[in-house]
């Protein structure tokens, strides 16, 4: 049961809502943390509440997540804290894993599920918002490097993540403020099995449902086809044409109700040739996603040759290689409060809602006991 600590004190410790007064100053972690006040909210998808915390023995900041167990759901954030326990995991040639939060602490605490990871900075979505929604090219071609790097770690993990965009990559806090950290993979799916001991790729399906959101979601997953690492790439690809262009064609259709704007998204994207996308941008961006697009359902792509393409286009306009992003020039850690300033225009976000429904299949009744990790590997074939 979680017990009442006292704070740290700290800035953040200011009242919070009333719907989180009664979670405020618990010990979590086995005494270990401290409960502060609440920054996100549970949906419909993530029904965990998200914390700011402390660390009763150093005082750090940490991120906690707190999800009340019921019996006819899923636990959410074990699912949550063995994937990232996976993609932790050194590769076979022993480099550590950079870009993937580190978990502090994963237990039950009375009726909640906690986890508790480390804390980190602001999103991409609100860095962009920050910068006045607009990156220098220098920006978009250090963070392509980053962003398609981190997806490969994912891919060779035998995952694809399905909901690529800015709020799922944010940047580090202290001396980790340069690296971006990919979350959030309430979506994702394994697209590699090993039903006899080898490692076989998912078969190809159409008839799915758009799965992620749809302002980045790639052609085919609009056309109702599995995704695979094909898909996350051209997600990728959107996002950085986003980040140069300010916005896409498909941004702002006069569709309300949700189904004919996810219509109305499809068919624009369909009209919009790669040519006309990246016409006032360098080739590079055209040739990215022309290779993408060429790509088999299960085709391995070349994440190297994607990365030298942004690498060689970085030379050839001369920038140091100083990884100084433009909300570093602007000094966001002393300005950066809410992610939007006064002066930037507000965003667009209806068409940016996540879409959760897939194929519609039987109901089953949900094991409600705790998921072991070793029940957890065998479920995604790496038992």
């Amino acid at each position: 049961m979680p017990t009442k600590a006292k704070s740290p004190k700290s800035s953040s410790s200011s009242k919070s809502s009333s719907s989180s007064s009664s979670k405020r100053g618990l010990g979590v972690g086995e005494g270990r943390y401290t409960v502060g006040k609440k920054v996100a909210s549970g949906n419909a998808v993530a029904r965990w509440d998200n914390y700011l915390g402390f660390s009763i023995k150093t005082q750090e900041e940490v991120s906690i997540k707190i999800e009340l167990r019921k019996g006819d759901k899923k636990p959410q954030l074990e699912e949550e804290y063995h994937m990232y326990q996976h993609l932790k995991k050194k590769s076979s040639d022993g480099n550590p894993v950079i870009g993937v939060p580190r978990v502090l602490f994963f237990g039950k605490e009375g009726d909640y599920n906690v986890l508790v990871m480390d804390l980190l900075g602001p999103s991409l979505e609100d860095l962009f918002n920050f910068c006045g929604r607009e990156f220098s090219l220098k920006t978009v071609l250090l963070l392509a490097d980053q962003m398609i790097t981190r997806v490969e770690l994912l891919h060779k993990k035998h995952f694809v993540h399905r909901d690529i965009k800015p709020d799922n990559f944010l940047i580090g806090l202290g001396s980790a403020e340069r690296i971006l950290h990919m979350k959030d993979f309430s979506v994702s799916k394994r697209y590699r099995d090993r039903p006899r001991g080898k490692l076989v790729h998912i078969p190809f399906k159409d008839g799915k449902n758009l799965i992620g959101t749809a302002r980045y979601a790639s052609l085919n997953n609009h056309l109702g086809k599995e995704q695979s690492r094909r898909d996350d790439l051209e997600s990728l690809g959107f996002v950085l044409l986003y980040f140069k262009r300010g916005s896409l064609p498909w941004m702002g259709l006069p569709v309300v109700k949700e189904k004919p704007k996810y219509y109305a998204i499809k068919k624009k994207k369909q009209a919009t040739s790669v040519e006309s996308l990246c016409k006032k941008w360098p080739v590079e961006f055209e040739d990215y996603f022309k290779y993408v697009r060429k790509l088999k359902f299960d085709a391995c792509p070349d994440y190297a040759y994607l990365r030298k393409l942004f690498r060689d286009l970085y030379k050839r306009k001369k920038f140091e290689n100083d990884f100084c992003y433009d909300w570093i020039k602007l000094n966001y850690k002393k300005n950066y409060k809410s992610g939007k300033p006064a002066s930037s225009p507000k965003p667009k976000v209806e068409e940016a809602k996540r879409v959760t429904k897939e194929v519609r299949v039987p109901k089953k009744k949900v094991q409600t006991d705790s998921v072991s990790g070793n029940d957890w590997m065998k479920r995604h074939g790496m038992g």
